[in-house]
This record gives C-alpha cells, structure tokens and sequence, in this order.
C-alpha cells in the first residue's frame, strides 16, 4: 500500500486539488483510482470526470467528487476544451491535471493557452505529445534520435499491404496507427499479432480506402523481455522520479494491458530513456514499453504513452514518491526528494492477472528479470483503507468485463488464423 501522509518525509500542498481527465467509455480504469488514492491519501482533494456515479472511481473514499461526463473521445476539441474549463470552474481553484488517456493528453497539450490559469499542467512543445502518441510520430522520432524500434511499415491503401504481405516476415503486429483516429475508426481493438499474410489480408479488408494501422516487425517472445519505464520530467527535461521494472504477464497475452509486472533496476534502460526524453524535450509523465531483443542485446521502444500509466502504482521511491506525486509536487512549486525504487516490488491486476496466467503457462515466455519472491505487492482495485472501488469493479466487470476479454481474444484469435 502505497505510504499515507503522515509516513512520507514530504508535505504536499492541501490547497492544490488534482482532476483526472479521461474521455471515451472506459470505467474500469484502475490508473485512475490509483491516482486518487495516490494523491488522496496525502490530503490533496481529489475531482475526476467518470462515465456516470458508479464507476470504480466515483466509489472511492479519497474521491471529493465526480463530474459525471460520458464522451467517446471523438468530439470535437473546442467542446472538450470547454467542458475542462466548465469542471475547472466548479472546482473553484486552480487544479493539477491528470490526463489517463492519450486523447487527453493531447488535447491538453494543444490547448494549453486555453486552459492556462485555470489549471496546473506541465508546459510541453504543443504538437510534440500528438507526435509521441502516433505510432508513426513515434517511429520517426525513434530513427531521428538513434533508439532502436521493430521495423515498420504505414501502408496508405489495400494495395499497400498486399504489396507489404508479399515480401513481410510473420508473424507480424497490427496497431492503431493515431490516438484520435482509434476512437472514431478502429482498426483493430489493441495491439494485435498476425500470424500469416492471409491472417493480415482477412483483417485489412475492414480497414476501409486508408488503413489507420502501423505494420510492425513481430519480436518473438521466447527472444524477448518486456520493460517499462515511469517517469516524470520537470520544465528542464530533468527526471524527478524515475522508475524501471519488468513486465511479467500482460492481457491480451503479449500485447496488451500490464496484469502481472515487477519493480527491477535498470540502470541502461533509465539511462536509456532520460537520454531520449532530453532529446526531444519533453515535459510531464511518461510510460514507457520496450522489448529486450535477446536477438541483438538491444532495448527496441514500443510505445511512448506521453501520460500516466494504468499500473504507476507499482513505482514508489523509498521516500513515498511515485509520479503522480512528483508531479503534483513540482507543479505546486515543492521539492521532491529522492529516493530509491523498490526493488522487487509487483503490481497484480486481479481481473486480468487470472486469464493471463493460464494464457502464459502455454506460451513459454520467461522473465529471469523477475524475482523469484516479491519484496511486497500491490494490488491494482483492492486497498483496505479503501474498498468500494474494488467491489464496484467486481459488480461491473462480471458480464461487460468477460464480454470485452473475450472479444480481445477473439481479435488475437482472428489475426493467427491461416485463411
């Protein structure tokens, strides 16, 4: 459990709310209730826009209040700006905010003269979070700064990827190729494996004259590890907390959401991240995905998530700092004090932990990154100072919850299919 205020060698700023920002219908989302806890438990009062007053959010104790707003994150931005500045005059205050989604992240980062004065956010290059949340801005910015990323291609057309599947080495990976774009027109439902050219070929005959999607180089899992990173970079690109652990099981298998991961130090893959980040000049909250290719010893970055991760609570420095707090802290003009990460620590999500650990025993992937016993846990919906969210979710997730599984399976499934 993550340390309460009167443990942490640190005073946040009472006077400071935090808002969570998500658009699209996703309400169990436990990133978000880990950062009310996070922040709630130092006595920071805490606001968060949620699809309606029963989402796992709304239920937490640490929870000041809701702002019920359902979107799908395919409105037009005027509006969403509008309705941030609506919420943010209900709160009374200047809040810090806390985007949970890319879409978020960008419209922030783009609007930042609107929103300005109204709410505390970190100052970033306007088009270079949109950048970093495309798959194909990210690829680009990869190969400008020398950071080793899987081979891809953008195909523009159905002929294109008949073309790509002609000469393409499968298995292969389909993503969504731009943050908006997945919302209004997806592609496929997350990241997903093709196992054959008639696997992709099935798939591309429903992404319409131009297939939002990126076509990438498939790292075999039994030569692979995967690694995240959490971070937060101050307005010097500097790292104010910065964290490293191993991935040890993810829903859908592989390429999907962190179920099971572990705190493990990394120092040349945090050297490996400050580096990129101070390259390109960013500022704010970053999670991070590579894979270690055993093939070639080297770290290739998959995704840049220029915002909070759904599993950040696995990162807490030893003086109680993981980095929502950083940011918090540092937007309110307060030291954050350093700290090691603790070492051997894991995060279970228990409602995709499960399926995830039978899909794994079949797979053969390892992680000898992991340690063999956790130093401690933490669980993603379960606190004991803090149990609706936890229930709530149990009460949401029994039917949609194994509905939503299953049709992730069902995507994965489709793609592998040889004809």
């Amino acid at each position: 459990m993550a340390k309460s205020a009167s443990s942490v060698p640190f005073k946040a700023d009472r006077e400071v709310p935090a808002l969570i920002v998500k658009f699209g219908d996703y309400p169990l989302h436990h990133g978000g209730v880990g950062a009310i806890r996070s922040l709630g438990r130092l006595g920071v009062p805490m606001y968060a826009i949620t699809e309606d007053r029963y989402t796992p959010a709304a239920a937490s104790r640490y929870l000041t209040r809701a702002f019920v707003w359902p979107t799908t994150g395919t409105e037009d931005p005027g509006r969403l700006v509008e309705g941030l500045i609506r919420i943010g005059r209900r709160i009374g205050r200047p809040a810090v905010l806390v985007p949970t989604d890319e879409e978020a992240a960008v419209l922030i980062a783009e609007h930042q003269s609107d929103l300005f004065g109204r709410f505390l956010f970190p100052r970033v290059e306007p088009g270079l979070t949109r950048r970093l949340a495309s798959k194909q801005g990210l690829h680009e910015l990869c190969v400008e700064h020398g950071i080793a990323s899987p081979q891809a291609a953008f195909p523009q057309s159905y002929d294109e990827i008949v073309a790509f599947a002609e000469t393409a080495r499968f298995p292969v990976v389909a993503k969504n190729r731009e943050a908006f774009v997945r919302r209004r027109r997806p592609a496929v439902g997350g990241t997903t494996r093709i196992a054959t050219r008639e696997g992709l070929l099935a798939l591309a005959r429903d992404w319409g004259e131009r297939p939002g999607v990126i076509l990438q180089e498939y790292l075999p899992r039994e030569d692979a590890e995967d690694w995240i990173v959490h971070a937060y970079f101050d307005d010097n690109s500097t790292p104010l907390a910065l964290f490293t652990g191993v991935k040890v099981r993810s829903w859908p298998p592989h390429a999907g959401m962190t179920a099971n991961a572990y705190v493990v130090d990394n120092p040349e893959l945090a050297d490996l991240a400050a580096r990129f980040v101070k390259q390109i000049g960013y500022t704010g909250i970053i999670d991070l995905d590579l894979r270690f290719d055993r093939r070639d010893g080297q770290y290739k970055l998959l995704d840049f998530n220029p915002r909070m991760g759904a599993q950040f609570r696995l990162f807490e420095s030893e003086s109680g700092v993981d980095v929502v707090r950083a940011m918090h802290l540092d937007l309110t003009g307060r030291t954050v004090p350093e700290g090691e990460q603790r070492a051997g620590h894991r995060y279970v999500v228990e409602n995709i932990d499960l399926p995830a650990l039978l899909a794994y025993r079949r797979s053969g992937y390892t992680t000898p990154h992991a340690p063999a016993r956790p130093s401690g846990t933490e669980l993603a919906w379960f606190a004991g100072d803090d149990p609706l969210p936890f229930l709530t979710m149990l009460g949401r997730f029994v039917r949609p919850g194994a509905k939503h599984l299953y049709q992730l399976w069902r995507t994965n499934r489709r793609g592998n299919t040889t004809s």
